[in-house]
């Protein structure tokens, strides 16, 4: 059998890292058909379907997932390789992609930009999706995630940061609609509620199993789309206590409490974790953690 080239793996990691032909094009400088060219020789050696075509482009199936492992580990040893053979093995440099739960920016946004600050050689992509990323298809070098302890066998998980999370209402819902007393008057009260009944965050469990469905008046699936209906005086909901402190128009409903908490884990991927890029990256975070006051 033969061996299928480097050029034709390497198009098809790009092809399932960004999902279409055009935008693999773009990243390699190459024309569009070339790059079509090389996944059909690829399949063609390989002899199995490595993307599933579709109108929105290219989805990887299984054996394009496991392809792309590969492709990820093998360009990273490559950059490695590349910069010690140069005499360069100090340069942090290439792309980093961050993966995080949403609404987290505000924290993870500046980290960012001051880690290129020290390291101008790096792109930076910061992903945010309601999925969780795959550290082991190579969709990310590092993943923010929250709630218990990730527990997949090749990724490596440490702690970061505790979010601590309240119960607020805008200062216009108060003047509209009254104050609660405490949990007893929620009946009749209004409440900004995420749209998902199957919500990992317990604060919003808590919610779900404290007011009734009724009282739920406006949900949302975006947590800014959430904070903003609370500022706005829409409703009674949840917001991170670091950002509430920094807003004089909202009051505390209920302080927070520590089954709300929500635990914040970075992950990585045993391959990966000891790059020098990666290590970098997650001492500059580890530090910058240090001064959230969340």
């Amino acid at each position: 059998m033969a061996h299928p080239a480097w050029d034709e793996i390497r198009t098809a990691f790009q092809v399932a890292r960004l999902g279409t032909v055009s935008g693999a094009a773009e990243v390699l400088g190459v024309h569009h058909a070339t790059v079509i060219r090389h996944i059909d020789a690829l399949e063609k050696t390989l002899g199995t379907r490595l993307f599933q075509r579709h109108a929105r482009g290219y989805t990887p199936t299984e054996a394009g997932r496991d392809l792309l492992t590969v492709a990820q580990t093998t360009e990273e040893q490559f950059a490695q390789l590349s910069s010690r053979i140069k005499g360069q093995g100090e340069v942090v440099a290439g792309e980093l992609t961050i993966t995080s739960i949403a609404g987290l920016a505000d924290l993870l946004v500046p980290v960012l930009a001051d880690f290129q600050e020290l390291y101008p050689l790096v792109q930076v992509r910061f992903l945010t999706d309601m999925r969780v990323f795959r550290l082991d298809y190579g969709e990310a070098h590092v993943a923010i995630r929250a709630g218990a302890a990730p527990e997949e066998p090749d990724n490596v998980a440490q702690p970061l940061a505790h979010i601590r999370t309240g119960l607020y209402a805008a200062k216009s819902y108060i003047a509209r609609h009254g104050q609660p007393r405490d949990e007893t008057d929620f009946a009749g009260h209004r409440f900004v509620c995420v749209d998902s009944e199957s919500t990992r965050a317990p604060f919003y469990r808590w919610l779900r199993n404290t007011v009734p469905a009724s009282a739920i008046s406006f949900r949302g699936t975006e947590p800014a789309a959430l904070e903003e209906a609370v500022h706005r005086g829409t409703g009674i909901g949840f917001v991170s206590v670091y950002k509430a402190n920094c807003s004089n128009d909202l009051v505390e409903i209920l302080p927070p409490r520590a089954e709300w908490d929500a635990p914040l884990w970075i992950v990585t991927h045993v391959d990966l974790h000891r790059t020098r890029k990666v290590q970098a990256f997650l001492a500059h975070l580890k530090e910058a953690s240090k001064t959230w006051a969340v």
